[in-house]
């Protein structure tokens, strides 16, 4: 059997730990491959380096060298050489890499300045922590360079900074006006992403952002009509518990685009393509698009256990409404 994710973020990178935990855990689904279509709307130039946040949150938490308690970031980590920067003013200071995470940046530098594509240089990195021999295929939504900007109008009048400061610097405290993904008029899928959607036997959508995680995927041309054609059931996991996020600013991205924050309405922003949503028990009365079923249980993923079984009823899910 083989899977396909569509994921950002920690909340992405840690369902899919959980959902290799469940595959690992149950020996009829041990030979499942897993692919992974990583958004890169969050990358950003920092230092000089090309930095993919999202991509990395996936690659350490699969490899086993998260920062568990922040979610993002390496394990055990220093940070002499951020320390170093702000001594010599040089900005940002709002956003500190971690000497680990300075050598996987430098790394992917200087393979992109030497003519590899951003998949290339992916799958090093991912050979680098073992996805491959676990089944997983992590891809970048696309090899062109993308960045999300915010418009915001504060002080002097609308302005745009880029997702990241907003996000950390800012907190997404200042409401966005809209959202901008530069390079995204010239974006294809990266090789493999669109195989990987019309070839799997269940596709998820871990809860992530749906603006500016899986939103942004979606933005890529052809990604949407992939999903619509595949034969796959698409099933996917409520990022919202009550109206909020458990983590994250998902409600003040949805704010922006003008979608109240529910369970009910994230479904209806994928409703051209979703078959199954899975929501938390407390939103068990949503309503949801016509044709989509709706299951609800505990959406809390308080450690790799409850994970992995969320991700066992999402995966259950999309296995029943295939007639497997």
């Amino acid at each position: 059997m083989h899977v396909t994710a569509l994921a950002g973020g920690v909340g992405g990178a840690r369902f899919l730990r959980g959902l290799l935990a469940h595959l690992e855990r149950s020996p009829e689904l041990r030979d499942t491959t897993v692919t992974v279509v990583g958004n890169t709307g969050d990358d950003i130039t920092l230092f000089g380096l090309r930095v993919c946040p999202d991509l990395d949150t996936v690659l350490y938490t699969l490899g086993s060298a998260v920062n568990d308690e922040q979610g993002w970031g390496r394990a055990d980590e220093s940070y002499a050489v951020h320390t170093e920067l702000g001594a010599l003013g040089v900005p940002p200071e709002w956003f500190s890499l971690g000497d680990k995470d300075f050598g996987t940046h430098i790394a992917r530098s200087l393979w992109l300045g030497q003519g590899l594509s951003l998949s290339e240089v992916t799958a090093r990195l991912a050979q680098r922590w073992g996805l491959p021999q676990r089944g997983v295929t992590l891809l970048p939504m696309t090899d062109t360079p993308v960045e999300t900007h915010v418009v915001l109008d504060e002080g002097a009048g609308p302005h745009a900074v880029h997702f990241q400061e907003w996000w950390v610097r800012l907190r997404a405290r200042v409401p966005a006006q809209r959202f901008v993904v530069a390079g995204m008029d010239r974006a294809t899928p990266a090789p493999g992403v669109l195989e990987a959607i019309r070839s799997a036997d269940v596709v998820l959508l871990p809860p992530s952002n749906p603006v500016v995680s899986i939103g942004v995927i979606l933005g890529v041309a052809g990604i949407r009509d992939a999903l619509r054609g595949t034969r796959a059931p698409v099933v996917g996991v409520s990022p919202l518990v009550s109206g909020r996020p458990v983590r994250g600013h998902a409600d003040a991205c949805l704010a922006a685009i003008g979608v109240p924050a529910t369970a009910g309405d994230v479904a209806s922003l994928y409703s051209d393509f979703l078959r199954g949503w899975l929501v938390d028990e407390a939103d068990a009365d949503t309503v949801v698009p016509t044709g989509v079923t709706l299951r609800s249980r505990g959406l809390l993923m308080t450690d790799v256990d409850a994970a992995a079984a969320i991700a066992g009823a999402a995966l259950s899910l999309g296995l029943e409404l295939a007639g497997k």
